[in-house]
Parts: structure tokens; C-alpha cells; sequence
């Protein structure tokens, strides 16, 4: 048994994988600091890289990937560091449920630099603090779940990805607010919003999914999208259904020839739209598709969850 473990520690800890191991390491905590990414993708795109190594190499280059990566995360893509373990943030979350009465509600964390001096120098402000927010919430009448929305595109593009990257949620909103303005303006209560290069990134709030000959689509996160909780939830839901799910580049085009089109986010859940810029979507009705998931989203969060 000691002649086993001697072999093993003298396998893995030789020259050769121990540099396999750091370069593991390092390319993980990319991976992991990055908005959008996570120790899973990481070890599910390099995995074909092991293909043509040894099972030490492979399993160690893989396991320095996925523990980098999850170190990775930890580094906030703004330098702002959470001042609270992931544990103490569920316990407070509940807490502030059970202090509002809040069942079936909106959560909402801010976190803060903390009080400070005027200026721009983040260091000037004394430490991070954390502000939870459990009230109500309802973006649209239960009509538009029925019938649908009605949309447009509007002028004000998406902030670029190396400004204001969208992929971090920020209460930056001045953006999304601009667009909203021209919504309201155009007697619409949602948008589309287009990145720089002209192709669909999302609405002021929402991201924006669309059916197309059995395939389900949505604009990847490259274009300027938020990487939505609903968005990731209808993903897996979609896929559970037996829907193929794609993220490729769209444009306008795209969504007016859609055969269903809505919208998701975490306060809006699951909403249809039915009309783009005049333009009627598939039967100007809701989709099978639109309905099936709007149903089985309020299934998983009618029994998923903690009890508080």
C-alpha cells in the first residue's frame, strides 16, 4: 500500500506535471475572473487538450483548471471585494425575507465601495459594504403574459464591451435608462437595444430570446448581453423541453422573422412579445414554446427554494 501511494506522489509530483499543474492554475483564474465564465467551461473547453496526454497529465492539468478557476472567481472583475462569505450572504438573504414578509418577492444585493471622499479614487472610501433589498416587484400588468408585448428597437446602442462591459451587473442603468426613455417615447414599455456593430445585444432589462425552426436562440454574451439569472434558468429549462439552444449573432432581421420571440429577467420571469418595430411575430399570439416555459418557470420557483 505504501509502495502505491510512493508511486503515485512520484507521478504526479514530477517535474513535468507540476508545470502542467501552474500553467493549469493560471489559465483557470482567467478563466474563473472573467463575467460569464465558470470553473465548469473551463474544464469543458480545455478538456480536448488532454486528449493526447496521459491520464496523470490530463487529470491534473483538469483539476488545477477547475480549482484555479474557482479561485478565479473570487477576483471581482472592478476590484470590489464582497465583504461577506457566500454562507453569511444566503443567512442575511433570508433573514431579510423573514424581517419584510417577503414569500414571493424580489431580492435584490448591492454592494458599495462604502463611505468615502468626493472623487473618483475607490481607495479613498473606507471598507465595502453590502445593502439587501427584499420588497414586491411587478415590471408588467399579467395582460402582457397573456397577450404579449409589444416592442421596438431604438437609436441609443448598447454600451461597448470594453467601456461599460454589460456582462457586469452594475447599477450603471444610465444606458438602459436612455433607451427606455425612447421606448416610453415610442408608446412601448421594453426595447431592443443593438450593440455597435449593429447586431441585437438585449433590451433595456431583459434579455431577448427568439424561435426559429425548432431552435431556440439568443444573442451570446460577446454582443453585450447581461448574463441573466432568468437567462441561464430558460436555457436549461429549453433544453430540458428537448429544444436545441444556440447563441449566435442576430439582427433585426432575425427577430422580425421569428416564429416566437420574449423576454426574461429576474423580475419580469418570463414574458412574451408578439410585435417588433410594427412587425407581427409568427401568429401575433403567444408560442407553445413561450407558454410551456412561462409554466415551467413558475413551477421551479414554486418548488425550488429555502424555507425562511
Amino acid at each position: 500500500m505504501l509502495e502505491l501511494l510512493q508511486q503515485g506522489f512520484g507521478a504526479v509530483f514530477s517535474i513535468h506535471i507540476l508545470m502542467l499543474m501552474a500553467v493549469g492554475v493560471a489559465m483557470g483564474i482567467v478563466f474563473g475572473a472573467v463575467p460569464g465564465l465558470s470553473a465548469t467551461m473551463a474544464v469543458a473547453l480545455c478538456l480536448p487538450l488532454t486528449f493526447t496526454m496521459g491520464p496523470q497529465a490530463g487529470l491534473s492539468l483538469l483539476v488545477a483548471l477547475f480549482i484555479g478557476a474557482t479561485s478565479g472567481g473570487l477576483i471581482s472583475a472592478i476590484l470590489l471585494k464582497i465583504p461577506m462569505s457566500h454562507r453569511a450572504i444566503c443567512a442575511a438573504v433570508r433573514e431579510a425575507c423573514k424581517r419584510n414578509n417577503i414569500r414571493d418577492g424580489y431580492i435584490r444585493l448591492v454592494v458599495t465601495r462604502g463611505a468615502g471622499t468626493l472623487g473618483l479614487d475607490p481607495n479613498r472610501c473606507s471598507k465595502p459594504q453590502v445593502i439587501i433589498i427584499a420588497d414586491k416587484i411587478q415590471l408588467y400588468p399579467a395582460t402582457f403574459y397573456k397577450k404579449g408585448l409589444e416592442i421596438v428597437t431604438v437609436p441609443t446602442t448598447r454600451n461597448h464591451t470594453n467601456a461599460v462591459n454589460p456582462a457586469i451587473k452594475s447599477l450603471n442603468y444610465l444606458n438602459n435608462i436612455l433607451a427606455k426613455i425612447e421606448a416610453i417615447n415610442a408608446g412601448c414599455v421594453e426595447a431592443i437595444m443593438l450593440n455597435s456593430q449593429g447586431f441585437v445585444a438585449e433590451c433595456t432589462g431583459d434579455n431577448v430570446f427568439m424561435l426559429k425552426g425548432g431552435r431556440l436562440l439568443t444573442p451570446p454574451l460577446a454582443a453585450g448581453a447581461l448574463y441573466g439569472i432568468t437567462r441561464g434558468v430558460a436555457i436549461e429549462l429549453a433544453k430540458s423541453l428537448g429544444v436545441e439552444v444556440t447563441e449566435p449573432n442576430l439582427t433585426r432581421y432575425d427577430l422580425y422573422n421569428a416564429d416566437e420571440e420574449f423576454i426574461t429577467g429576474t423580475a419580469a420571469e418570463v414574458v412574451p412579445v408578439v410585435k417588433i418595430d410594427g412587425r407581427q411575430i409568427g401568429t401575433g399570439k403567444p408560442g407553445k414554446l413561450t407558454k410551456n416555459l412561462i409554466k415551467a418557470y413558475q413551477n421551479l420557483t414554486n418548488s425550488t427554494g429555502e424555507a425562511i
